[in-house]
């Protein structure tokens, strides 16, 4: 093989954008060049060589970089469009209707990984506490929203409005949590 071929090809990249304390993915539609060389080593084995030529992506504001991300879910648009939230991510944009900062999210990440694991449908047969937040009955939820067994959505409001009215912030809870081995 003599000579060098060069090849151009398009690359899509996904962007993440870091602000402050939050950190939100989005799909941002962005263009690479990469430059590959093909050429025959001393041995005659064909070698290949990537030059990639990034061209930078816009600053995204820590806002719109949020809302795009955190886009709901709608019945209305096609299933190929809709966009799955996991129970993390709800609790995340919930956050800042209860008045707190994004920064709590890591408190409360460590809460309800270490009662439920995120798990809706997690149950203690010993005490009957029941889903994300663990409420003791799982009953309770239902003043939340009568999906309160399957819904990760109601269960995580129900189990924020307890957090704020018991100990005022994730972080509070938590510090009770490590204290007591229950919040």
């Amino acid at each position: 093989m003599s000579g060098n071929k060069t090849l151009k090809r398009k690359i899509s990249t996904l962007t993440v954008a870091v602000a402050g304390s939050a950190i939100a993915v989005g799909a941002i539609a962005s263009s690479m060049t990469a430059s590959v060389t093909s050429a025959a080593d001393a041995t005659g084995q064909a070698t290949v060589a990537t030059e990639p030529k990034v061209i930078s992506a816009p600053s995204i504001p820590r806002r719109a970089a949020l809302d795009a991300f955190a886009t709901p879910a709608r019945a209305d648009t096609n299933a190929a469009s809709q966009r799955a939230e996991t129970p993390r991510q709800v609790a995340w944009y919930m956050l800042s209707s209860f008045g707190w900062s994004y920064s709590q999210f890591q408190w409360l990440n460590d809460l309800w990984v270490r009662e439920s694991g995120w798990n809706p449908r997690a149950e203690n047969p010993y005490s009957g506490a029941y889903g994300i937040p663990q409420a003791v009955p799982g009953s309770k939820m239902a003043s939340a929203g009568p999906n309160w067994r399957t819904s990760a959505r109601t269960q995580i409001l129900w189990g924020l409005r307890y957090i704020k009215g018991q100990y005022g912030s994730p972080s509070q809870a938590w510090q009770h949590e490590l204290a007591y081995g229950w919040y």
